[in-house]
């Protein structure tokens, strides 16, 4: 009994069959079409590519009291007085839980400035989160200035919390965390006394790590108002808001980013196919129609 050799030729499944280079025709049209293919080709795959790599920052709302679990916000703050001697110059802290500290002197930091004339005051301190109010003023010097205390300033950094990463404060530029930085006042009366009324917003910032950044947006209103008999200050006056805005980073899954890789190339090369061959098709028609050959 003679026995046959079924042998299944694997080459029959293929779907992407090859035709002969004897059997094909370049054209100066297709080569055109074919760079500038490639060309777009190339900037959208370095586009999908980099909208990769660089993750969203996405945020919500929700209510929560973040930080530490001691219930205090630290406090940096950076001021030139450029007519106040720094003898002169303090820190006070006041707020509903009762706390009243007057001429507070821990992390605080002053550089004569203008010849020895005004004063370069930065302080690092922590506020219980109910609300209060911090000042600068004179209120805890020896002796008070003779003519008066002259509070015209330029307020350099006002930050609540602790700071963002660099990408992060690059990314959320538009956000409210410091809106008091670069603030000048010094075309007001000497007498005046300089307030600002604070809404302070928790922030929380998650990176792709899952690391937590709690910060503090603020919005401000400002206000200028001679003082009769009381010595003036610049005041800081602050509330809380109880909704915690989270910013979160997130980056799409992997399979996306190749689902558009692939329509991509697939897409172009489409879209490529038909513009070369309807180009192709119109010239062979013309080319026809001038021969007299088009029936």
């Amino acid at each position: 009994m003679a026995v046959t050799n079924m042998v299944f030729d694997v080459k029959r499944l293929d779907v992407y069959r090859k035709v002969p280079k004897d059997l094909t025709q370049p054209t100066v049209t297709g080569a055109v079409i074919s760079i500038c293919c490639c060309s777009f080709m190339c900037l959208m795959l370095f586009s999908e590519l980099y909208n990769f790599i660089s993750p969203d920052i996405v945020s919500d709302l929700f209510v929560d009291n973040p930080g530490n679990l001691s219930g205090t916000i630290n406090v940096h703050l950076k001021i030139s007085l450029p007519r106040l001697k720094c003898e002169y110059v303090g820190l006070d802290i006041q707020d509903d839980q009762g706390r009243h500290e007057v001429g507070m002197v821990q992390n605080t930091e002053k550089t004569p400035i203008v010849d020895g004339k005004g004063c370069l005051f930065s302080a690092d301190f922590h506020i219980n989160k109910v609300p209060g109010n911090f000042h600068v003023s004179t209120h805890s010097a020896v002796r008070q200035p003779a003519s008066g205390a002259d509070f015209a300033h330029v307020l350099h950094e006002l930050r609540f919390g602790e700071p963002l990463p660099s990408a992060a404060a690059a990314a959320l530029r538009d956000a409210s965390f410091g809106p008091l930085d670069g603030h000048r006042a010094l075309e007001h009366p000497a007498a005046s006394a300089h307030e600002n009324l604070l809404k302070v917003v928790p922030t929380v910032f998650v990176d792709l790590s899952g690391r937590e950044v709690v910060s503090y947006q603020y919005t401000y209103v400002s206000r200028v108002r001679q003082q009769l008999g009381r010595s003036p200050a610049i005041w800081f006056k602050y509330e809380l808001n109880p909704i915690t805005v989270r910013y979160h980073e997130r980056r799409p899954p992997l399979y996306t980013f190749i689902t558009s890789i692939c329509a991509i190339v697939g897409g172009t090369f489409t879209v490529a196919g038909i513009i070369d061959s309807v180009i192709f098709t119109a010239s062979e028609a013309f080319k026809k129609f001038e021969l007299g050959k088009l029936s």
